[in-house]
């Protein structure tokens, strides 16, 4: 079966559609999602998960092909212990975003049909944004998948650059939302994470409600 072909069936699998967004703050990192799949215009879940723990203070957002992500969410945790048992300690949030870069690179020809944000702490939060091919980039700011256009709209004027993670969880929040009432394939509410010093902490629904 030739690449392009491949590419193609990937392309008709269930995908999250999807806004995510991550973003770098004083204390920690924000990322959040919604939790939207769907197969072409088909509704296929309304809560799905497409932001991870991967470590004890790296998280990982996906967007594209539901298979793919689950797949490499299952890998990093893996490598991620792996490395743990063979240096004794936690791996960096930038060698976990070069590592997951290596691992795209090594699938170009057949690539993971998703674009990805890593991010966590350690001295400072971190986010970096992975794309199918294995480039990487750093961001402090950022939003993928289907309703990051208009995600993106709301962020470049309310993010608050070296601000908390309570005045931009906030801001994150009202991204995805922003994004679920223009993007079809982007809905069914908003999931939030911080990473701080403390770690990883998922929000309640009641918890986001709050703040929305």
């Amino acid at each position: 079966m030739e690449k392009d072909e491949i590419v193609a069936q990937k392309m008709k699998m269930l995908n999250t559609g999807t806004t995510t967004v991550g973003l770098v703050c004083s204390d920690g990192i924000v990322m959040a999602t919604d939790k939207r799949a769907t197969m072409g215009y088909f509704i296929a879940s309304k809560d799905v998960q497409k932001v991870f723990q991967l470590d004890d203070k790296i998280a990982m957002t996906v967007a594209g092909s539901v298979a793919d992500a689950q797949a490499l969410v299952r890998i990093m945790q893996a490598e991620f212990k792996l490395y743990k048992l063979k240096h004794g300690r936690n791996i960096t949030v930038k060698s976990a975003a070069t590592l997951l870069a290596n691992i795209m690179y090594q699938y170009k020809y057949f690539p993971f049909y998703v674009q990805l944000l890593i991010g966590g702490m350690d001295e400072k939060g971190e986010i970096y944004s992975v794309d199918a091919l294995g480039g990487v980039t750093e961001e402090k700011c950022t939003s993928t998948g289907s309703g990051s256009p208009m995600a993106l709209g709301l962020l470049e004027e309310m993010y608050v650059k070296d601000g908390s993670i309570k005045e931009n969880a906030k801001i994150a929040i009202k991204a995805v939302s922003v994004a679920m009432k223009r993007d079809c394939a982007s809905g069914e509410g908003v999931d939030l994470i911080t990473v701080t010093k403390n770690g990883f902490r998922r929000f309640e629904k009641e918890e986001i409600a709050k703040m929305a």
